[in-house]
């Protein structure tokens, strides 16, 4: 059994819907023609992830008449008018997004900067769809601890050049007090409530940071 099929098994056990593809295209598909069919979802809005983003499933969201979109990510929008957003993301019926890491025991590892991201996977939106390369996959917290902070966060950090932080001059973490830092909640989702509420779709390629 490989690791993708192990971290499955023990997804399952903590009441995590779980569905396993081979590449981001088939995880498109799994999510347009298996999960969305299912949530009679009319609301639908979503938190930042470079891996969910690649599957192209935003895209076919945003232009689907069928659905009211929330974006939390409107350049247009003000910073008032985007927190506005994201609040309003919490009450909608599908949510997406990636997770930082996942335990070979099934739990998940997140760090957010306002919290938005890891407010909907814990609390509000009815339904939410996790797109996840196998690379998160680590083999207990203290190793996913270790990877959100010396992967995840440095790379993320300098993907928002207009943040002034020591990280992205360093390229290691300093536990710094900038008012900017993006490293501020962490969560530990160690099973779904309710059964099945959170759906992981575990990709068998190198996805995201």
């Amino acid at each position: 059994m490989d690791i993708l099929d192990k971290t499955k098994k023990q997804l399952e056990r903590n009441n995590f819907e779980v569905f396993i593809s081979q590449s981001l295209e088939e995880a498109y598909k799994i999510f347009i023609e298996v999960i969305l069919p299912q949530l009679n979802a009319k609301s639908v809005s979503f938190g930042d992830s470079i891996t969910m983003h690649q599957t192209g499933v935003i895209e076919y969201l945003k232009n689907c008449e069928k659905y009211e979109f929330i974006d939390t990510f409107n350049s247009e929008n003000s910073w008032r008018e985007q927190i506005i957003q994201r609040k309003k993301a919490l009450t909608a019926d599908l949510f997406l997004t990636g997770t930082n890491a996942i335990t070979e025991s099934g739990y998940l590892i997140n760090l957010d900067m306002i919290g938005n991201r890891v407010a909907a996977i814990t609390f509000g939106p009815r339904n939410v769809v996790l797109f996840v390369g196998k690379n998160k996959i680590v083999q207990d917290l203290d190793s996913a601890f270790k990877r959100v902070k010396e992967i995840s966060a440095i790379v993320n950090s300098k993907r928002h050049k207009s943040l002034k932080l020591p990280c992205q001059i360093k390229g290691v973490c300093s536990d710094c007090h900038s008012p900017q830092r993006i490293c501020n909640t962490w969560t530990i989702t160690e099973k779904s409530y309710p059964k099945n509420r959170i759906k992981i779709i575990l990709i068998n390629e190198e996805l995201g940071f």
